[in-house]
């Protein structure tokens, strides 16, 4: 009622526009994580990789960079995007590291040889069916530490201690 009010007096203008869920916290993976689920997906030079909630860019910057892939993170929070396309700016990575500022479940991934993903449990059923619709045959999906109910990972990779004190389970599966 208030808000209608003032709208009305041309004090103020509301537009409902839907926000997308967000789908985890953003909680950064520890580098030496990065390179193990990269290494694990086997990311080669060219290949076309996505991030799923790309937080500051670390993966796809660590991706483009270390292994030369064509990497690109899809990430909802703005300053986090901004924060990483700065970073890939000015490591000159501009060629074959991207991000998206939007929603994961929004994205299309046909093009995915590989796709990196640190999603909760609930979130990974979420994105689940969009997965199973778009990544052609063979595509790799390294999963951090949350699996996907319904899939078999091909291989699990325990790390013991990630260099700051915490354990890590890394879920490979091939759609």
């Amino acid at each position: 009622m208030k808000l209608a009010f003032l709208a009305a007096l041309g004090v103020c203008t509301v537009f409902a526009q839907k926000e997308p869920d967000k789908l985890a916290p953003y909680f950064p993976t520890p580098l030496t994580v990065v390179e193990q689920m990269l290494k694990l997906g086997d990311l080669k030079p060219g290949e076309k990789m996505f991030d799923l909630g790309s937080g500051d860019g670390r993966i796809v910057i660590m991706a483009a960079q270390k292994f030369k892939a064509d990497a690109t993170g899809v990430e909802f929070d703005e300053a986090l995007v901004k924060q990483s396309l700065v970073k890939i700016k000015k490591l000159g990575l501009a060629d074959r590291a991207h991000v998206i500022e939007g929603d994961i479940m929004a994205q299309d991934y046909s093009s995915a040889s590989m796709l990196t993903v640190y999603l909760l449990s609930d979130s990974n059923e979420k994105v689940r069916p969009i997965l199973e619709r778009q990544l052609k045959k063979g595509t790799r999906v390294v999963a951090h530490d949350f699996e996907f109910a319904g899939w078999k990972p091909i291989k699990t990779v325990d790390i013991d201690n990630d260099g700051e004190g915490r354990g890590h389970r890394l879920y490979l599966y091939v759609r």
